[in-house]
């Protein structure tokens, strides 16, 4: 979620700034954020020094589906810029900070879960979090047949009343196809035979699961 967070935005007392493809995660588990010269939460922080935040992490599906948001996550911690002394900063340059964790959430339609900080230091990103945007809106532009096929997969009482089926999600376990019905929504996880290692293992997977379905009634 963080990796390709297209929604992120830093909050300290009294300022806040949305700081989306301006952030990475360091291998200690900190996440390191740009902040631009003409923004007041760098002026702020380079004349605190250090400050308690919060970063507000959306992640939106990137295919047109109803409710595109697929979680939030939250990140609470010690805001600090890097680099030494920072008083005499004027603004005309971007100020580069830190945030050592202390709290981190996850929340999604299954539900909230704590992450510890050390938990989260030694975590990797998915193997397809860069690229899986792009890998959605191309399955959902250009290989509808293949949606339909996948369909077959899903059970059939699942997919009485479905008006409209996109690709929600991909992520090294499968991918989430979310029905749209007349009255609300509904996601469907096609699990990979194994998890994935590498993105060039993906295509190995997708056949497999359209295999699969080869041998399945169509469900609607």
């Amino acid at each position: 979620m963080l990796v390709a967070a297209h929604s992120l935005t830093l909050h300290i007392p009294g300022h806040e700034a949305h700081v989306a493809g301006r952030h990475t995660v360091t291998g200690d588990g900190r996440v390191r954020v740009e902040l631009p010269a003409d923004c007041q939460l760098a002026q702020r922080l380079a004349h605190q020094r250090e400050t308690v935040a919060m970063i507000q992490v959306t992640d939106l599906a990137p295919t047109p589906v109803r409710n595109r948001v697929r979680g939030r996550g939250t990140l609470t911690g010690w805001l600090a810029p890097t680099g030494g002394d920072t008083s005499g900063y004027d603004g005309s340059d971007d100020l580069v900070a830190v945030l050592d964790l202390a709290t981190a959430e996850v929340s999604t339609a299954d539900g909230t879960t704590s992450i510890d900080p050390a938990a989260f230091a030694t975590a990797r990103p998915d193997p397809l979090a860069a690229t899986e945007a792009d890998l959605l809106c191309h399955l959902d532009h250009h290989h509808a047949y293949t949606v339909d096929r996948l369909c077959r997969l899903v059970p059939t009482h699942h997919m009485r009343g479905v008006r409209q089926v996109r690709p929600l999600r991909l992520d090294r376990h499968g991918v989430v196809l979310r029905l749209e019905l007349p009255a609300g929504d509904r996601d469907v996880r096609l699990r990979f035979r194994s998890a994935l290692r590498h993105p060039d293992e993906l295509g190995g997977q997708i056949d497999a699961l359209l295999s699969e379905s080869r041998h399945c009634r169509r469900a609607r």
